[in-house]
């Protein structure tokens, strides 16, 4: 089997849980692979995501290393029975494998919960709106790379329509919602469409108002993305270079406390929706 030339972070992250049991079970790599009848390079290329495993593999390998949770190692054999290409790799080549990752890592998340301090979040954009914003980027885009950045932006919506879609709980912070991008129209808009998107049922939008003062983490936005098991969970956030994914145990537990304690502080979605049409009136 030829290596992958880049990994996603996905493929990467199933070959991580794998080296982790093995770890776990205090097995060496290269006594792993003699106990297995493999070798040495087979199972680094497996645990570093550049080689491919079966299901049956990773069944094998877990049950082997002794790993208890069989939810777990399910998870992980549904991880490595996905096959054939997502819709973003129609952009692989033309965007950073950073925004192809955030569209897998949406794709497959059993639920979302999201933190936005000064954007809308990017599954609620309008088209304008979108544009707008990615028209102050530094540097700036050019045409094309404006189109396909949009194009994207857009796609990532999808998720929402899809049959068995996550539930999602957006976090917005008043600042965001006040934030005009574009024009006043466009912000209307954008406005309008997020109290449209609130009455879906797999959407919670709950708004963060500046009267509740200071809150965790309020500097950066955050997502969270839980897996099919809390030990596959991911939290993605924002850099000047593109997303980054961080999925170790103390991490996400610290992320899903300020998610919570955020949470708590912000309006309910009735009273969200109020004051997300009183400032839409406003702008």
């Amino acid at each position: 089997m030829p290596p992958r030339k880049v990994p996603t972070a996905r493929q990467r992250r199933l070959g991580a849980e794998l080296r982790k049991i093995r770890e776990h079970s205090g097995l060496t790599l290269i006594q792993a692979a003699t106990e297995l009848g493999t070798d040495r390079t087979t199972m680094s290329n497996i645990e570093s995501g550049r080689f491919g495993v079966s299901s049956e593999r990773v069944r094998t390998w877990a049950a082997h290393y002794g790993c208890p949770d069989a939810e777990y190692v399910g998870a992980l054999a549904g991880m490595a029975e996905e096959r054939g290409k997502g819709w973003w790799e129609d952009y692989r080549g033309e965007l950073s494998a950073g925004l192809l990752d955030l569209s897998e890592m949406e794709h497959h998340s059993a639920a979302l919960r999201v933190v936005q301090i000064m954007h809308m979040p990017g599954l609620l954009q309008t088209e304008y709106y979108a544009r707008a914003v990615f028209s102050v980027a530094v540097p700036p885009l050019s045409d094309t790379d404006l189109r396909r950045r949009l194009s994207h932006r857009l796609k990532r919506r999808d998720v929402l329509d899809r049959p068995k879609a996550p539930s999602c709980t957006f976090l917005i912070h008043e600042a965001a919602l006040r934030m005009v991008f574009g024009s006043r129209a466009i912000a209307r808009s954008q406005l309008t469409h997020l109290l449209e998107e609130s009455e879906r049922d797999n959407v919670s939008v709950r708004v963060v108002p500046f009267a509740i003062g200071g809150f965790p983490n309020a500097g950066s936005s955050t997502l969270y993305a839980y897996g099919a098991v809390p030990q596959l969970d991911t939290v993605q956030t924002d850099t000047p270079h593109g997303p980054a994914f961080l999925d170790a145990e103390t991490r996400l537990s610290n992320y899903r406390a300020v998610l919570d304690r955020t949470e708590e502080r912000s309006l309910d979605a009735g009273q969200s929706r109020d004051f997300i049409h009183e400032i839409a009136q406003q702008v």
